[in-house]
């Protein structure tokens, strides 16, 4: 999977379109009739993005994190500000080379595709590995 910057959040203003927000929510069942009561408009600043200053966007390419819901041309908000931790999806520099995968630290410390396609990335001694942020959220377009 390939990464490409978008740039950060602190980088002028990103503003992002004040949608209109309805309070009721949508079954995923029977449809049900809906309301027509905007609660407010929803700002995705707000709700997205805790830490502007340590948040960017990339775009990724590719279909190795598929079943973590992170499409080919997906848009993934990334906060350098969140710890990793095991289990954490990242963008990670191995070497340089930026990826998007799962960060596994046990029983070795590797990066895992969530695409069985792909074997897991396991970090050698003598290589470098960054890790560039954890993805908070991702946008996919279908």
């Amino acid at each position: 999977m390939v990464v490409k910057y978008l740039g950060d959040t602190s980088e002028g203003d990103f503003p992002l379109a004040e949608i209109p927000y309805f309070l009721n929510k949508v079954r995923v069942g029977w449809p049900s009739p809906a309301d027509d009561y905007v609660e407010r408009p929803i700002d995705l600043n707000e709700y997205l993005i805790k830490n502007p200053a340590a948040t960017y966007f990339v775009r990724v390419s590719g279909d190795s994190m598929v079943g973590a819901f992170i499409g080919d041309g997906a848009i993934l908000i990334v906060d350098r500000s969140v710890e990793p931790k095991h289990k954490s999806i990242v963008v990670a520099a191995i070497n340089g080379a930026y990826t998007c995968k799962r960060l596994l630290t046990k029983p070795k410390v590797c990066l895992a595709a969530e695409n069985s396609k792909y074997t897991p990335i396991f970090i050698k001694e003598n290589e470098e590995l960054e890790i560039a942020g954890v993805v908070i959220a991702a946008i996919n377009t279908y």
